[in-house]
């Protein structure tokens, strides 16, 4: 369990937790950049260097294994939030309290600022709708969606909230159910138990590899056309890429994906309607339609929904025309 400690330095907090099972035989740092979603491997690798965690009350080497189940203590820098600009861009805020924010984000918004999109993202609108959020690091955003990817986020409001849902997370109790349309007619649903990491050769994208971390994907056959599926996919872990790598994996990538996809193709017989919206659809067909956690403050479990967005519901009523002009 994560718990916020009382004494810190001035500009920092103690963070207080314990290594899981399931890091068993990882390097600190991994463990560590596993359970902190919110932090990156570097990041932790900068707190080890800098003596600012200790495990089991030592000071441990970065690359040194864990067994877990030790106490791990960490002095945590504050994100430095200061340059971030609040910008009054739209949010589809599907809920809202003193603790959590849940939004449905539109495709083609990025969710934190970096290389080339330093403004007009997520973040920067949810300073904009919550100033406290400069408060936190990543203003309250503890889990991500691709750009092109659309759906259901949860943002934290407070510490308490925040440190709770990156909890959550870490022990898979957040429900997310996603929707994805993919190459490819699928007889069946099943199960995708592959770990995911860096790619060996392409450094920007993931790949299924024996060194890469556990990721578990679920999927079931939601509506078949004549050359492609719409599944629904639940997940277990959330590694970067997951339902895009592991589709792909099965030879059955999404729909539009740049990186995972290969070559469109087109239905044999197509109409021309149908060719052309295939050929405008340029992002993966990808929507996270369903949320669900336990509630930070309250302990009551909440579930949302939300529809796939026009661009994506347009390609799918063109898909479902053309089985019915094939005798479908």
């Amino acid at each position: 369990m994560i718990l916020p400690q009382r004494e810190a330095v001035a500009g920092s907090k103690i963070v207080e937790l314990t290594i899981p099972p399931d890091c068993a035989g990882l390097r600190l740092d991994q463990a560590l950049a596993r359970m902190l979603p919110e932090a990156s491997r570097n990041r932790v690798q900068q707190w080890i260097r800098d003596e600012r965690v200790r495990v089991d009350d030592k000071l441990r080497r970065a690359r040194d294994a864990v067994k877990g189940g030790e106490r791990v203590v960490i002095d945590m820098p504050e994100a430095a939030g200061g340059d971030w600009r609040a910008q009054a861009l739209p949010l589809d805020v599907v809920y809202e309290d003193d603790s959590i924010l849940v939004i449905n984000k539109p495709p083609g918004l990025v969710v934190h600022p970096g290389a080339g999109n330093w403004e007009g993202t997520l973040l920067n609108a949810l300073l904009h709708r919550a100033p406290e959020l400069r408060r936190l690091a990543r203003a309250g955003i503890v889990h991500r969606l691709d750009k092109e990817t659309s759906g259901l986020m949860v943002v934290a409001r407070t510490e308490a909230a925040r440190l709770d849902l990156i909890e959550q997370l870490s022990a898979r109790s957040v429900e997310r159910e996603y929707l994805a349309l993919v190459f490819g007619t699928l007889i069946s649903g099943g199960t995708v138990d592959a770990p995911i990491g860096r790619h060996p050769r392409e450094r920007t994208r993931m790949a299924v590899h024996a060194r890469g971390r556990e990721a578990v994907s679920h999927f079931r056959v939601e509506k078949r056309y004549r050359a492609h599926t719409l599944v629904r996919v639940k997940l277990e872990s959330g590694r970067t890429h997951q339902i895009r790598v592991h589709m792909a994996h099965l030879k059955y990538p999404v729909f539009g994906d740049p990186a995972y996809g290969g070559r469109l193709r087109i239905p044999p017989g197509a109409s021309d309607e149908l060719k052309q919206i295939l050929l405008a659809f340029k992002r993966q067909a990808l929507h996270a339609t369903k949320l669900g956690l336990i509630h930070p403050a309250t302990g009551k479990k909440l579930h949302w929904s939300a529809p796939v967005p026009e661009d994506m519901a347009a390609l799918l009523r063109a898909l479902a025309k053309d089985v019915r002009a094939h005798g479908g």
